[in-house]
């Protein structure tokens, strides 16, 4: 097995651990609000719970994907603040280099 494919299997299990663990807290959230409707026969509390735990999920998706959204917009952000970082600093150190030679050229006449 390739790092890669190691990779590719640790992302799927700690995806699967996540889901696992925004389920359970959905129906601790879903027997928590679903408490104070005592008055509601079993059934009808355990639907509630049901449709309430579904919403949580759901919510938490969208919410990851939002967050996977911005986190790929910043880091295209950050990719280009970096390329033109690196293309400044090439420029300067080739105009530097340039500057250099120049200036060697010049005086080269002068010492002989």
């Amino acid at each position: 097995m390739s790092s890669e494919d190691a990779q590719v299997l640790l992302n799927e299990i700690e995806g699967h651990l996540l889901i696992a663990a925004t389920r359970e807290e959905g129906r601790t959230a879903a027997a928590r609000f679903s408490a104070p409707f005592d008055w509601l026969p079993q059934d009808r509390r355990e639907e509630v719970e049901r449709r309430f735990e579904t919403e949580y999920l759901a919510l938490a998706r969208a919410s990851w994907q939002h967050t996977a959204e911005r986190a790929a917009e910043v880091r295209g952000e950050y990719e280009k603040a970096y390329r033109a970082l690196r293309r400044r600093l090439l420029a300067g150190w080739l105009l530097a280099c340039a500057a250099v030679v120049a200036v060697g050229g010049a005086l080269l006449p002068l010492g002989q």
